[in-house]
């Protein structure tokens, strides 16, 4: 799949369209999903042109998965959510209903969340 630079987070992170942002660096940006599903549901997305998680992991350099990595893990503590627990998730393709095709985690908790599928 052929990165679309005009999706909705290429255009947040050109600063097109306004986010709620709770965290950014050089590696990735964080702002609040705007139709949450759960009492935090903040995203993170890095800054460079990934599809999906296979093509972060296959594409970016170290320094930019470390980054995000590190990111998603500041921004889930930052929110308070390291007590109570929270999930991450990366939806990838069709099957999975990703709507963006830029790789982004979202990061849930603020209540129990229950079973992972249904």
């Amino acid at each position: 799949m052929i990165y679309d630079r005009n999706n909705i987070f290429a255009r947040i992170l050109r600063g097109e369209i306004p986010c709620k942002k709770v965290y950014e660096d050089q590696y990735a940006l964080a702002f609040h999903d705007i139709d949450p599903k759960t009492p935090t549901h903040i995203l993170v997305i890095p800054k460079g042109p990934f599809v999906s998680f296979a093509d972060f992991s296959a594409q970016a350099t170290e320094n930019e998965i470390v980054g995000f990595i590190r990111a998603a893990g500041l921004v889930a503590r930052q929110a308070g959510l390291d007590d109570s627990g929270y999930r991450l998730l990366a939806n990838h393709g069709p099957d999975s209903h990703q709507e963006v095709p830029h790789f982004h985690i979202h990061i849930c908790g603020g209540r129990p969340l229950g079973p992972l599928l249904a």
